[in-house]
């Protein structure tokens, strides 16, 4: 699996104008299936999600997790991130789960994030969503989960 998590002030997603899913402070996380992927490659990126330690502690080293600041989480499907560019200026997408897996390993990370933390929002798969986010940092991570 793959993800694209970032340190956010705040960020939201809306779907048709409505806003879906909200957070302060935390982790946008925007994940993508592949297709040899499973439910236990889910259960371990939420794993390294809440347990980085990309946040500010007192010294203001990056010591602390979302956990440990009670950050919020805010996940978001995002087939894209398995493009593949090599073959030209178009990218492909061949590499992402089909919509059926995507959608039950998404629907997996959600539901697994919600057992072991909170506040969690998300937004819709499949969906055309807006994201509006303020990165604090900046910090992005890239993460595969395999």
């Amino acid at each position: 699996m793959l993800a694209l998590v970032q340190r956010v002030a705040r960020a939201q997603v809306s779907i048709a104008g409505t806003v879906a899913g909200a957070i302060e402070a935390g982790l946008l996380v925007f994940v993508c299936a592949e297709p040899a992927d499973t439910e236990a490659q889910a259960a371990k990126l939420v794993d390294k999600l809440l347990k980085l330690r990309i946040f500010s502690d007192a010294a203001g080293k990056m010591n602390l997790s979302v956990q440990d600041v009670r950050g919020g989480v805010l996940i978001v499907s995002q087939f894209t991130l398995a493009a593949d560019t090599a073959g030209g200026n178009r990218p492909s997408f061949s590499a992402a789960a089909p919509p059926e897996l995507g959608r039950a390993l998404y629907d997996a990370v959600l539901r697994i994030t919600r057992e072991r933390h909170t506040p969690v929002a998300a937004g819709e798969f499949g969906a055309d969503m807006q994201v509006e986010l303020v990165n604090d940092g900046p910090v992005t991570i890239p993460l595969r989960v395999s």
